[in-house]
This record gives structure tokens, sequence and C-alpha cells, in this order.
């Protein structure tokens, strides 16, 4: 069909180099197979730089000429190849992949209850047909089959005929087109034997093809459907507003569409910085551990730099710009997330590889069947009969569930350990990992600091400050107030701009908490600050009492040390990057005993490091959490961020870990290894039970019925090799549970 012609500047972006560059969705991919397709379809048009498809998103990124080429010109290019697509919207295409998830999940519940009704009434004629059936009985059967099959195989074997005729009328080939010719022949057959009053159809047959192969489509769209929306992530960190200040005094809010690089924007206490720039008059400090990974707030004045969707704290800023709508930090990492994803995209599950063989070897064998039986002498029927149960003996089922059926058990036993799938070709991926890298900030460590001069703390001053700090929206009060789930917050609570919080405790007393000099605590500020160097500090004071300054720092998770020492043991390499400042990373590497670590790193470099390990043949686990790990998460041959992570984070992951403890990360390893050794296995069992069938097929020993059957037996046999994959260590979820739910109820401890 021919594409409309639309105005492309909105959806493409220019490169500094010159050229052009866009991002489409594309229908219809499912396979590695059409991602090849498209590349090499793309990259043959004179112009086109590079042409990128992300299997996962169904994301097309494409940079081109533009002295040389139109835009338009790949969306013909695309739908010459049988392939629709559109500019990408990351809310666009949630919204199609929810439909055809839907669309999936309705068929499989068609061809499930319409397979069972065909399959007693089949149950019937064949005990009949040994006994004292009658033609005519037989016969209306055989017709009320037909009544339920035809429509309920119109209508559940849409998704592999659409795709069938979409490459068809290309002159391509896909795993749908043999799927689509056997369900078809079978039901064409079928009636044609009905209307000839035989002993059999194969009603039954393609009903059961169906039911079994879109069992194995809807476990893949599941997967793919938990990988999206990285834009909407950094969208909900990044504002789309700022308070612009004009020449004239004026203070107006503006979308940020309207902010120019050398404009002022106001940033007041308590928001998030919604622009790249640089201080021009204030003070305060900045939480932007989500975006550098660094732990302590950043104190900031006239000429330090700021970023967008860091936050905050205390004091007023006045920021001249640098990036507002683009180019900002969060565009960098977004950028750097989608050129990651895209490269780790090209991997190639095991499945996938052996279905590139299937369709040509399939349809080739089924005609030269027919063509020799018929050349033979026995007639254009019967060699169509053998040549549909060639069809359907070697229809992928055992394929097609060989692997999606271990990724279910394997991802069972990941949940009861605590561990949630993001990805599903991320268990054969665990299975290789040689190279474990660590993020410090809330990976290594929990993620919100705990007080750790807490022994030397009045702990009457503890509860109180607790309760004070669950009134205020400073990281410090925050990461104080998270440490007590069960303490209510303070009534009546005043709270002075950049200086603290002040209330009357139940005696009456005046309690206050915030700054040294605010609480009157500058002597024991200085001292805390030389016993704990890293720590952040924030005092409290109560009336008549000594002041107390609490020094609030990073803690280990409660078995990272033990965690680490495993991985070693099992002959992984740990290294830790982090962006956090040397002292911190060094003091934390010495006490996890690890060698390599590299610290105050950018997401770019973190990147860099990666790829270098790469090109030295390693393969790579990234454990991080922050959005400045989201390009190395991506980035890595498989990335696991704990659910505390920010939320692009989780999105980058290809799992997802539960729980205050670090165990999780060895039983990934462990389930992956176990996981992948079963999916060769039934990989193995499917080939066999092909060498093994199709000779009898081709050699009319097998019925289209007897053939349902065998497919039917061979789907069974890798569906309960899978239950295999269940690991041995699920009984760990019941001896951790207790400590886990303390920390979930409770939060971190005090000490």
């Amino acid at each position: 069909m021919q594409q409309v012609e639309r105005d492309w500047t909105a959806f493409s972006q220019s490169l500094p180099n010159g050229k052009e560059q866009i991002a489409l969705a594309v229908e219809g991919i499912y396979c590695p197979a059409c991602m090849t397709r498209i590349e090499r379809g793309l990259m043959d048009l004179e112009g086109v730089e590079r042409a990128r498809v992300n299997l996962s998103s169904h994301r097309l990124s494409v940079m081109w000429d533009p002295a040389q080429l139109k835009p338009q010109t790949l969306l013909d290019r695309l739908a010459d190849l049988g392939y629709g697509a559109h500019p990408f919207d990351p809310a666009a295409v949630k919204n199609e992949e929810k439909k055809e998830n839907t669309r999936i999940l309705r068929a499989l519940a068609v061809a499930g209850f319409a397979s069972m009704n065909v399959m007693l009434l089949s149950i019937s004629v064949w005990s009949g047909n040994v006994s004292d059936i009658s033609a005519e009985t037989r016969d209306f059967f055989h017709w009320l089959s037909a009544l339920i099959a035809l429509p309920a195989a119109a209508y559940s074997g849409m998704p592999f005929f659409s795709s069938a005729w979409r490459v068809l009328r290309k002159g391509h080939l896909n795993m749908d087109v043999p799927i689509s010719i056997g369900v078809i022949l079978a039901l064409l057959l079928s009636i044609l034997q009905t209307i000839q009053h035989e002993k059999e159809v194969y009603f039954e047959s393609a009903l059961m093809l169906l039911f079994f192969l879109l069992i194995g489509r809807w476990l893949d769209q599941m997967m793919r459907v938990k990988t999206r929306a990285f834009a909407e992530n950094l969208t909900a960190l990044k504002a789309e507003t700022a308070m612009k200040l004009f020449d004239d005094g004026a203070l107006r809010e503006v979308p940020l569409s309207k902010i120019a690089a050398g404009d002022r924007v106001l940033v007041r206490p308590g928001e998030r910085v919604s622009v790249d720039g640089t201080v021009l008059e204030g003070a305060s400090l900045i939480d932007q551990s989500l975006v550098t990974g660094e732990t302590r707030l950043v104190e900031v004045e006239k000429g330090e730099t700021v970023y967008a969707g860091t936050l905050n704290g205390e004091g007023a800023l006045t920021i001249t710009v640098t990036a507002a709508a683009k180019g900002t930090l969060l565009d960098e990492v977004n950028r750097l997330i989608d050129e990651a994803m895209e490269a780790k995209s090209r991997h190639r599950q095991l499945a996938d590889k052996a279905a590139e063989l299937y369709a040509p070897i399939v349809h080739t064998a089924a005609a030269l069947t027919f063509f020799g039986w018929w050349l033979w002498g026995i007639g254009w029927q019967p060699s169509l009969v053998i040549a549909i149960s060639v069809l359907i003996i070697t229809c992928p089922c055992a394929l097609g569930l060989a692997i999606p059926a271990v990724q279910v058990v394997a991802s069972g036993s990941l949940f009861r350990n605590q561990v949630l799938l993001n990805r599903s070709d991320a268990l054969e991926r665990l299975s290789r990992v040689d190279t474990i890298i660590f993020d410090k900030t809330g990976t290594l460590t929990r993620p919100m600091p705990g007080i750790v001069n807490a022994e030397h703390c009045n702990p009457d001053h503890v509860v109180l400050a607790i309760a004070l700090a669950k009134s205020s929206s400073h990281p410090l009060s925050s990461a104080l107030a998270a440490l007590e789930r069960s303490i209510q917050p303070m009534p009546d609570v005043l709270e002075e701009k950049g200086k603290g919080l002040i209330a009357k405790d139940k005696d009456g007393k005046e309690i206050r908490l915030g700054s040294a000099v605010f609480c009157a605590a500058e002597d024991l500020a200085k001292e805390v600050g030389q016993t704990h160097p890293m720590a952040s500090l924030i005092a409290f004071a109560r009336e008549g009492d000594t002041p107390t300054v609490f020094a609030l720092s990073q803690q280990l998770r409660s078995d990272a040390e033990q965690v680490v020492a495993s991985l070693k043991d099992k002959g992984q390499e740990i290294i830790i990057l982090s962006g956090d400042q040397p002292a911190a990373v060094a003091a934390m590497a010495e006490q996890l005993q690890i060698d390599q670590y590299k610290a105050g790193i950018d997401p770019t470099q973190k990147i860099a490091f990666i790829e270098a390990l790469k090109q030295q043949g390693r393969t790579i686990l990234m454990v991080g959490d922050g959005i400045n790990d989201a390009p190395a998460l991506a980035a890595a041959h498989v990335s696991l961020s704990p659910i505390t992570a920010a939320h692009v984070s989780q999105a980058a992951a290809d799992a997802l870990f539960l729980g205050e403890k670090l165990e999780p990360v060895l039983h990934a390893l462990d389930i992956g290894n176990r996981a992948r050794k079963i999916m060769e296995q039934n990989l193995a069992l499917a080939t066999l039970y092909n060498i093994i069938a199709v000779p009898f097929a081709v050699a009319g020993f097998v019925t289209p019925l007897i053939a349902a059957l065998a497919m039917s037996g061979s789907s069974l046999i890798v569906t309960i090799n899978a239950l295999r994959a269940r690991a041995k260590s699920d009984k760990w979820l019941s001896d951790n549970l207790a400590a886990d739910d303390a920390y979930a109820n409770q939060g971190p401890k005090l000490t």
C-alpha cells in the first residue's frame, strides 16, 4: 500500500555530522530473520549510513544522508519488504503491544476451547470406527467438528495467517508460512474428506497446532511487554516547565521548549532542576545521586554546574541555562541507552538460531514428498495427505515450546528466589557470565543511608529526630525518616527555609532538626565530621539537652561480603564502577576484598570500560541502580537492578531483585546456568524427534492424525523436561523470608 507523504521535520533529528536520524516503530517483527531482512534491505539504499533494529521494542533507528535520500523512501522500502512503520512513540508502542497481547490471548482461548470440543467429537469417531458407528453418525460428527473448527481456526490463526501473507506477497518466507500452509491444507483436506464420507478428518490436528504455537507466542509477548518506556521514565524525572527570569525582573513558568541557552531560570528549595546549567546566584545542597551516583549532598554555589533531574535541597538557585528541552545529561543518558539496547538486541536466542533453517527445510521436504508420491502414481489426494503429514509432524511446536517453557519455569524459580525477569533471553546470557561489575551506591549498599554513629547518639533523640524528619522533603530528612517506618510524624512542625525544622515535644520543649548552626552544634559537627569524613551530617537539638549530630552514610547490604566471596569462589571476576568519590569507593573495595575498582566516572566512561572488557572476550553482568548506571546496564551482556532502583535503570535491566540482601544475584546466575542446559536439551530433543519422525512421514507410514499426536507428544516431552528448570535453591525464600520482611516493614537498622 502506498505510504502517505508527510512532513518529517518533527520526527527526524539533525546530527552534528550533517546526517539525519529517525526512530521508527516497525510492525510485524517476530524473529531475528525479520531484523536481518530489514537492516539489509535499508542498507542497500544509497545514502543510508546505519540501520539498527531493536528486536524487543520493534524500534528501528536509521541514519542517512539527507542529500541522497528522503525519509519517505525508507517507509517505501519497508513496505516493499512487507513491514509497516510509523514514527516511534513509546506510549503508542506500549498501547499497541497491549492490544497485540490481548489479541493473542483471545486467540489462544478460542483455540483451546475449540480443540477440546473437537477432540471430544474425534474420540467418539475413533472409537466408533473400531466398533459400530454408522456412516451417517460419523459424517454428522465430522460436519459438527467443521462447524466448530473452521471459524475457530480462522480467528485463532490470524496472527500466523496475517504474518505469512504479509511476507509472501513480498516474495519472502518466515516461520509462519509453513504453519499457515499446514493448518489451511489440513482444514481444506478435512472438508474434502468429509464430503467424500471418509473415516478420518484432521480438524483437531489443525486446532492443536494453533493452540500449542499460540502458547509459545503469548509467552514471548509477555516477556516483551516488560521492556518498555525508557523515554517516559526519563520524562518523569525531567520537568516539562521552568521558572524563567526575564530581563525586566518578571518571573513566569514557561515550557522547556521556550527555554534557550543563556536564559536564566529560578529553582526553589525542594524542586527538581529542569535544565542543565551554571549557578548564577545562590547556594544550596543538591541531591544528584540518581544522576551521578554521588552519595553525599553536593554543595553548589556560583559557577557550579547543575543537571536536569537532580533535586535542589535548601536554597534558591538562579541558573544560567546551557541545555533545556534537548541536549541535557538526561538526554545523553537516554541516547546511550538506546544505542546500547540496539547493540544488545542483536543477540540471537537459541530457538531463533534453530528456527532460521526451519522454513526452507520444511517447505522443501513437504513439496518433494508430494511430487515424489504423485509421480509414483498414487494420485494427488493421497500424495497431499502424506505431504500434510510431513508439514504437521515437523510443525515447530516442540521447537516453539523448547525455550519459552524453560523460561516460564525458570522465571517462576527466579521469582521464588526474589528475582523478577524483564527479558526472556536473559537466562541464556546469565549462563555465560564470567565478569560481574557492581555499582556501589544503592547496589552494594542499602538504598538509603543509615546512621553510622548510632552508638554515640542519644536513643531518645533518634526517635524524636525521625518523627520530626517525616515532615520534610529534604534529602537528608527523607533518609532519616526512612529508618523507622512505625514512628509517627511530629505534629505542628514549622520549617525555616534553608535552616531546618522546629516543633514541640510532648513535654513542651522545643526540638530542632537541621544544620549544625541551626541546632547550635558546630563543634560537635566538626568532631563527627573528622571521624566520619564521607558521611553527610544532620543535627538535632532538644531544649535542655546536649545536641546530637547524626552521620548519615551508605551501609553495606547485610550479606554483601558473603555474596562477593561466593562469586569469587565460583571463578567470577568482580569489579566496582561508581560515580562516587574515590575515597568512599576505595574503602568499600577494601572491605569487600575487591581488587579492581574505578571511582568518579560518568555513564560514557562506564560504557567505554564495559566495551573494553568485551573486546577482551569477557561476558559481563552489570548490577546497578542509578540513572547513571542505565546505559551501562543496557550495554552489558546481561544486567540486574535492585527493585529500589531508578525507573529508567529498572527498564534498562534484564532482571530486578527484591529485598535487602544481595544473594538473589547468586541465584540468578545458578538458575541461568541450569536453564540454558535444559534449553539445549530441549532443542536436542526437538531435533531428534524430527530426525526420527520425518522419514516415517515421508515414507507414508504416518497419517495427519498420527502426525498431530506425535507433534503433541514431542511438545509434552519438552514441557516435562522444562520442569527440571526449577532450581534446587527454591528453598532459599522460606529460609530468608523473615529477614527480608523485617527489612521491608521496619527499614534499615539504625546501627
